[in-house]
């Protein structure tokens, strides 16, 4: 009996993500047709992240151990999760500046 409930609460869990997930998609793109001057911004993020991404995938290797061949990854396949980590460092790192620079601008503020 209590497997039941556990299985009927995984279920509803699914079902309020799937909600969730389509609500973050369909209300942004209801607010974009309202102020399409805001869809420029999201475009100026996307296309940042996007030159974060190709900085951090040219600095990638693609060189292929043991341990990934194992898992079936390849050259590219390496050298693209290589960018992925290199954009995540990339990133953390803008972010700590960017603390760091908010905190001491407002002491001199």
């Amino acid at each position: 009996m209590e497997q039941d409930f556990v299985d009927i609460m995984i279920i509803a869990s699914y079902a309020l993500l799937g909600l969730a997930a389509l609500a973050a998609i369909i209300l942004p793109l209801i607010n974009a047709i309202g102020n399409p001057k805001s869809l420029v911004t999201g475009a100026i993020g996307l296309a940042v992240i996007l030159i974060i991404f190709g900085i951090g995938y040219s600095f990638a290797g693609s060189e292929v151990t043991a341990t990934y061949s194992k898992f079936g990854i390849e050259s590219g396949m390496s050298k693209y999760i290589g960018g992925i980590i290199n954009t995540t460092y990339i990133l953390i790192v803008v972010a700590i500046v960017g603390i760091v620079f908010t905190e001491i601008s407002k002491i001199f503020s």
